[in-house]
């Protein structure tokens, strides 16, 4: 009962968590159904989680800096910089590994994001307009790239390794294995966590609440199992999950853990809460900000590797400006702060996946991209809102 007040009482304030972006998505959900019987069909479903896994990632790389209350510009075009690198070095005449090519090509984005990080600690500029720079800048180093590199402003990858990312698949018996086996720790990990929490007298759900998350955690990865296990072939059997769900969840976990158990990410929080008070409690500012910006490199570099993989090439002609929007869309969608001091991994995931249903609902219903953006911009506006509501909120408080 305590439990259910003070969670009523958080709402109230208009601290509602991701209440907002799932009720959204639902609606939207409902919304495309009953317009198009298709859209909740295995192989529609399958075909936008692919879709939406760089959405997700380029989110994910945005709420490092949200977090700190700075923006990377620069993400799209950084992506675009990693995956040419990656299919240039993977293709002939270099014929790397895969994991070299791969490799060289995160090293290469994680070190722009440290560059950019490094500019506006040292110099104090904006990372607005450092990062602006950077997206007219690697533009330019994309376009040289291709046309020294590729034929007719396209640089195919010819690795099949890099092309499976996205399109080759688990096969549905090493689905369900993976399925139990990550239900089991992560219930597991949960319930004796919070356990722990409650014997050394810190705030922690009731063991009520920690079960119930179990459940549907449960829950979402069977259906997810389920779904993607159905045969989607016409012609031939088309089954099983894709190896970039994969990617992307471990991504999820692996940056969720950063953030909630690591020293590194409990300062990204106190600096965005309050960048003075975390300095006098002895947090590094530059630091911490230089590693955000190398982590947003990364990932945003992981992104680019996606991308090329979907598209089985890589060319001149992305639009690094529309990836970068899309990027903070996801982010602020899902509930990460545009103010700074909030942001979570999963709020990327769900405002990624509310883009991905847009883009990919509107398709079927034959909508012109036109009107994707309007709705995609909608969305987002109504995001900022119950952002800036929320700190209203909890100042008037």
């Amino acid at each position: 009962g305590q439990y259910a007040t003070a969670w009523a009482k958080r709402i109230r304030y208009g601290e509602s968590g991701v209440l907002p972006v799932v009720g959204g998505l639902i609606l939207l959900v409902i919304i495309f159904q009953v317009q198009d019987s298709v859209f909740l069909s295995a192989g529609n479903l399958t075909n936008l989680l692919v879709q939406g896994s760089v959405f997700v990632l380029l989110g994910m790389a945005e709420v490092w800096l949200l977090i700190l209350g700075e923006i990377d510009l620069s993400v799209g075009y950084n992506a675009g910089v990693c995956g040419v690198i990656t299919a240039i070095l993977a293709g002939p005449p270099h014929n790397l590994p895969w994991w070299l090519a791969v490799g060289i090509g995160l090293l290469v984005s994680s070190a722009i994001g440290a560059l950019w990080g490094v500019i506006v600690v040292l110099l104090r500029l904006p990372s607005f307009v450092v990062t602006l720079a950077g997206l007219l800048g690697l533009e330019g180093v994309v376009l040289y790239l291709v046309s020294t590199n590729g034929a007719s402003g396209t640089i195919r990858l010819s690795s099949n390794v890099l092309l499976d990312i996205t399109n080759g698949n688990l096969s549905p018996a090493a689905g369900w294995i993976l399925a139990v086996i990550t239900i089991v720790l992560f219930s597991a990990l949960t319930i004796l966590g919070d356990l722990r929490r409650h014997r050394h007298g810190l705030v922690a759900p009731p063991l009520a609440i920690t079960l119930l998350k179990a459940l549907l955690v449960a829950v979402a990865v069977v259906a997810l199992v389920l779904v993607c296990n159905t045969n989607r072939g016409l012609l031939i059997p088309l089954e099983g999950v894709p190896y970039v769900v994969l990617i992307v969840a471990a991504v999820l976990l692996l940056f969720s853990f950063v953030l909630a158990r690591l020293r590194v990410g409990r300062a990204l929080y106190a600096i965005g809460g309050n960048a003075e008070a975390a300095r006098r409690g002895g947090v590094s500012l530059g630091w911490n900000k230089l590693w955000a910006f190398t982590l947003t490199g990364f990932t945003a570099g992981v992104a680019g590797i996606v991308y090329a993989s979907r598209l089985g090439s890589i060319s001149n002609n992305i639009d690094g400006g529309t990836l970068v929007l899309y990027a903070v869309a996801a982010a602020v969608i899902g509930g990460a702060s545009l103010f700074g001091g909030r942001g979570k991994m999963v709020y990327a995931l769900l405002g990624g996946l509310v883009i991905a249903t847009i883009y990919n609902g509107m398709g079927l219903l034959g909508l012109a991209a036109s009107y994707q953006y309007m709705v995609t911009a909608l969305v987002l506006l109504a995001a900022v809102t119950i952002d800036a509501l929320a700190r209203r909120g909890r100042s008037n408080a």
